[in-house]
């Protein structure tokens, strides 16, 4: 293989470290211009084998060292940014007196701000993503005039120094010899196309940089699909309620992790469950699949009835008030379920009942006794939020009953010393409590060949969770709690408990379902004709209640009930460099985002583009502003407004004829392997994939209309008019394919569009084909644009109002002892009040930086107390 390159052009960098890193023998040639007149006009380039080049350095590096699977996305992410958004920018220092400009200052804050959370880009190994990225910046860090920009930027210079200090750079560094600097900069632009400067291609087929050239056969194919009669080309189907599972037909069944009812959902919260649901069913229904799409709010368990003794309401009522939060947020965020239900109706409770009585029937059950904390006063059993006392591991005297905040162990609540009811504050007894298990060992055979047959179809970290858990061995697992707000033990002698939430809120799929349609059983337990795709989507931390107890529990019942075939589990979103914080006031709630200005829309696409798919991802102001101004304004809004904008302007907003060369077959051509790749990554729930594919389509679209230059063209020649007619025209349509892709992710934003191009109302299906859907002739809507710039004293502010109420709790003033004080039932007394301040803050919700400092005033108060107590037995003190 042989690296051919002009010299200084740092973008043979990339090639030659990852050649070093995938162990390639590499040549080099070092040319002054590119190879030839026929050859793209770029430089540097990978001559694979003799005629088989790879232009595209980032192809070519990504080629010579692979990424392992796991890291596939988030390389991909990387790599894709970097071409788009950073080499432009860079670009741009070219013309610069020595002071970054926007964007590429707030890229090279947004590389800083990942590098501060791991010490490569992709968590802690050196990955292609590196490579690509450290020989990019290499310029600016080698330019003196630059330095006093970069200083800042510390994890950034840690990270370049790093990477600088490896073998495989400094053995590519000595065989290239780049000077670096400015005098890189000239050589890269010389010879080096970036996607935001003015193309120096002459046609189409010089456009993608990365694919491979585009078959005969591709290019027929294209033509019989565009040249496709009205009738021959798909239609969506009629809207029909219920939807419902027919034969020979595919048959889509989705469900989102029910929201827990006592809390406001965080963004974090909503692209791990609702949202990504919502952005596969809507992707189900455009490929005219039968898809129903079912969700609610999991109302029992002890954490409702915790809620309602804080906000002194009954636990029904916290249903009520938290329900209508949950449904108001996620119709403001344009989630369209068929059904957003509860767990607590006649239908839940019914069914719940039912398959319980199943696995008991079925010998699925058993029955231990438990050691529990009865509260005497109240006359019930403390569950875990209810018991409060002394930690036996450290002695903090306010550990909760299934874990010490000071210390962190966790413990049983039976295990605390002098234990006390959080309700009334007396002392609880511990008396044996028989509690019903499934028995989860008994079952554990069926559910491992069950995982082995389907995981595969599942996230990794979905997979990795699930089979973790079978291999470590599965336990019987205690499925009743001795509460007052749940469905009750249809069993003789456990008439006073109920079921734990863990066991029924997974049937609230099905109880759903029933709510929705009487025909219910059609999704769930379906004839042996009829096959049901079933996918859950949910963050990681829920996925063994859905891949090992909800399948478990359908599998002891064993009445032929539909268990899921796609489990999708998200890692976690955080916010900025930490987490969100209700009582902290950190981070964006589903509440707060319809204050900000900002459209749903735009909240659906970023948190989508940075959703956590194989790693936690992080919600930024600066990165959403970045997104919205470069992606959804710059490139997506700006095609699809000048396509038609020029259609209004010189064609009366009539789509013209359209002669169709080579040009614009090859340019369908790679639109088509785009939509058939958005396609493949919407099938695998890679929804940041489909997304690149969209972005894609709209950055080919906008190059063929900078090659086609309508505007000239139309001024021109008969011939140069028909140029202009053309490329409008299809460009016209490529925004039409636009409004479709974006219908799952913007779908406000997709029907502004279609009402913009006034769209036929039968355009909204999708297959692996573009169509001609705008025929000559066909009279748009008003062209607008799509979407505002988001400017940086926006994020400012917004930064600063979700930053939190403090980032770092005030220093705490710990009082003192009133030496006068000659009264030990004075000081208890204050020792008291505090002890009441701490309680009330944790019950609150406090965060524990919140209320730390206040513990800490309660233990030097006591220890005061101590020493008066002694001080007083020996007869002699003075109280300090």
């Amino acid at each position: 293989m042989k690296l051919v390159s002009n010299k200084n052009n740092t973008a043979a960098l990339k090639i030659s470290i990852a050649a070093e890193f995938g162990l390639k023998q590499l040549d080099i040639d070092f040319v002054e211009k590119p190879l030839s007149e026929g050859c793209i006009k770029r430089l540097p380039l990978l001559e694979v084998s003799p005629g088989d080049i790879l232009f595209s350095t980032n192809a070519a590096s990504y080629f010579l060292y692979p990424p392992p699977e796991r890291l596939e996305v988030a390389v991909d992410n990387w790599l894709d940014w970097e071409a788009v958004h950073l080499q432009p920018s860079i670009l741009r220092c070219i013309d610069s007196k020595g002071l970054f400009t926007e964007p590429l200052q707030s890229h090279l804050t947004l590389l800083d701000n990942a590098l501060k959370k791991s010490k490569c880009l992709v968590k802690d190994e050196v990955s292609v993503a590196d490579i690509v990225i450290w020989s990019t910046t290499f310029p600016l860090f080698t330019e003196e005039k630059f330095k006093p920009q970069l200083i800042d930027l510390k994890a950034l210079g840690e990270w370049f120094s790093t990477i600088q200090k490896l073998a495989q750079v400094q053995a590519s560094l000595d065989k290239l010899k780049p000077e670096g600097g400015m005098v890189s900069l000239q050589s890269i632009s010389c010879t080096t196309w970036y996607p935001s400067s003015q193309p120096i291609f002459s046609s189409v087929s010089e456009i993608s940089n990365k694919e491979p050239p585009v078959k005969e056969s591709e290019l027929e194919e294209v033509k019989q699909y565009w040249n496709a009669k009205v009738g021959e080309r798909p239609k969506p189907k009629p809207v029909v309620v219920p939807v419902l599972p027919k034969a020979g037909e595919k048959n889509v069944l989705v469900t989102s992790a029910l929201p827990y009812v006592n809390n406001v959902p965080h963004l974090g919260n909503i692209i791990g469950c609702v949202l990504s649901a919502d952005v596969f069913a809507r992707y189900s229904r455009l490929r005219n699949w039968n898809t129903l799409y079912i969700s609610g709010t999991d109302e029992y368990g002890t954490a409702t009835e915790t809620k309602a003794l804080e906000e002194k309401l009954t636990p029904r009522q916290i249903c009520d008030k938290y329900f209508e939060i949950h449904r108001d947020i996620y119709a403001w965020f344009n989630i369209q379920f068929d059904l957003f239900g509860r767990t607590t109706t006649p239908q839940q409770t019914e069914i719940v009942q039912d398959l319980f009585l199943g696995c008991h029937k079925n010998g699925f059950t058993t029955t231990q006794y438990m050691d529990q904390l009865l509260c005497k006063n109240c006359d019930r059993f403390l569950a875990d939020r209810f018991v409060e006392g002394t930690c036996p591991k450290c002695g903090y005297e306010d550990a909760r009953g299934d874990q010490c905040d000071k210390c962190g162990q966790l413990i049983n609540a039976t295990e605390l010393i002098k234990p006390r009811c959080k309700v009334c504050s007396k002392t609880p007894v511990v008396q044996q409590s028989q509690q019903i298990f499934l028995d989860l060992p008994k079952i554990a055979p069926r559910l491992q060949t069950w995982v082995n047959q389907t995981s595969s179809g599942w996230t990794q970290n979905a997979e990795m969770i699930t089979k973790s858990w079978l291999k470590e061995g599965l336990k019987p697992r205690c499925i009743t709690r001795d509460l007052k707000w749940g469905i009750p033990v249809p069993l003789a002698g456990f008439e006073q408990k109920v079921f734990y939430v863990w066991f029924d809120a997974p049937i609230g799929y099905i109880s759903m379902t029933k709510c929705y349609t009487d025909q219910w059983k059609q999704w769930w337990q379906p004839n042996p004709q009829v096959e049901v795709e079933y996918s859950m989507f949910m963050a990681k931390d829920n996925v063994p209640f859905h891949s090992i107890m909800f399948p478990a529990t359908l599998m002891s019942v064993d009445r032929g009930y539909t268990n899921v075939r796609h489990v999708c589990a998200t890692e976690y979103l955080n916010y900025e460099d930490g987490k969100f914080s209700k009582s902290r006031g950190v981070g964006v709630f589903g509440n707060d985002a319809r204050d900000t200005g900002i459209p749903a829309d735009v909240f659906r696409f970023y948190l989508l583009y940075v959703r956590p798919e194989s790693q936690d991802s992080s919600f930024s102001w600066l990165d959403l502003a970045t997104k919205n101004n470069s992606e959804l304004l710059n490139n997506l809004g700006n095609f699809v407004n000048r396509a038609l904008t020029f259609c209004e302007k010189f064609f009366e907003s009539k789509v013209p004829e359209m002669v169709m060369t080579d040009e614009e077959w090859t340019l369908l051509a790679l639109v088509t392997r785009e939509v058939r790749a958005y396609n493949r990554a919407m099938d695998r729930t890679r929804f940041r994939e489909g997304m690149m594919s969209i972005m894609t389509v709209a950055r080919l679209a906008n190059q063929y209309m900078q090659v086609c230059e309508p505007w000239q063209a139309i001024k021109g020649s008969e011939q140069d008019k028909v140029r202009a007619r053309t490329c409008v025209g299809v460009s016209s349509n490529i925004a039409c394919l636009l409004t479709v892709l974006l219908k799952p992710y913007m779908p406000q934003t997709a029907e502004v569009m279609a009402a913009q191009i006034n769209a036929p109302k039968d355009m909204f299906v999708l297959s692996d084909h573009v169509y001609q859907i705008l025929a000559p002739g066909h009279r748009i809507g008003k062209p607008v644009p799509l979407f505002a710039k988001i400017e940086p004293s926006t994020v400012d502010k917004l930064k600063k109002r979700f930053a939190g109420r403090q980032q770092t709790p005030p220093s705490v003033k710990i009082p003192a002892v009133d030496p006068t004080i000659d009264s030990l039932d004075k000081m208890e007394a204050a020792v008291k009040k505090q002890a009441d301040l701490v309680r009330t803050m944790k019950e609150g919700g406090a965060a524990k930086d919140e209320w730390q400092p206040h513990v800490a005033v309660l233990l030097e108060m006591k220890k005061t107390v101590g020493r008066h107590e002694t001080c007083h037995f020996k007869g002699n003190c003075s109280i300090t």
